[in-house]
């Protein structure tokens, strides 16, 4: 699930409104609705993180918040470290071969450092 999706997913919850529901509300497809949820769709477009915000009447900065977490939320990363150092190449690669073996608390202190 990426941080959009559960985002989404939250907003939904906390309104009662079902996943069919929004989707009929927006005009796409529940399926679409629940892949983008679960992360295994791409970032969604920009009208439509906005048709969500209208869907759940979020404005001004709460709206920006949730475009730039739909920014973020790309399921499928590709890093490109040509002209970095090998350091840079190397640190890519061992987080691409490593993430799935972190625990909540080793993602945390990443997130820590990289938003610095």
């Amino acid at each position: 699930m990426t941080p959009f999706g559960a985002h989404i997913r939250e907003l939904r919850a906390k309104r009662g409104v079902t996943l069919k529901q929004m989707a009929d509300e927006l005009e796409v497809s529940s399926a679409y609705l629940s892949a983008l949820e679960h992360g295994k769709r791409g970032q969604p477009s920009i009208m439509l993180v906005r048709q969500i915000c209208a869907y759940f009447e979020i404005f001004w900065d709460e709206a920006e918040a949730l475009e730039r977490l739909a920014e973020m939320s790309h399921p499928r990363i590709v890093v490109d470290t040509s002209g970095l150092s090998p350091k840079a190449t190397l640190v890519a690669n061992l987080l691409a071969d490593r993430i799935r073996t972190l625990d909540e608390g080793a993602i945390d202190r990443l997130l820590d450092v990289l938003n610095r």
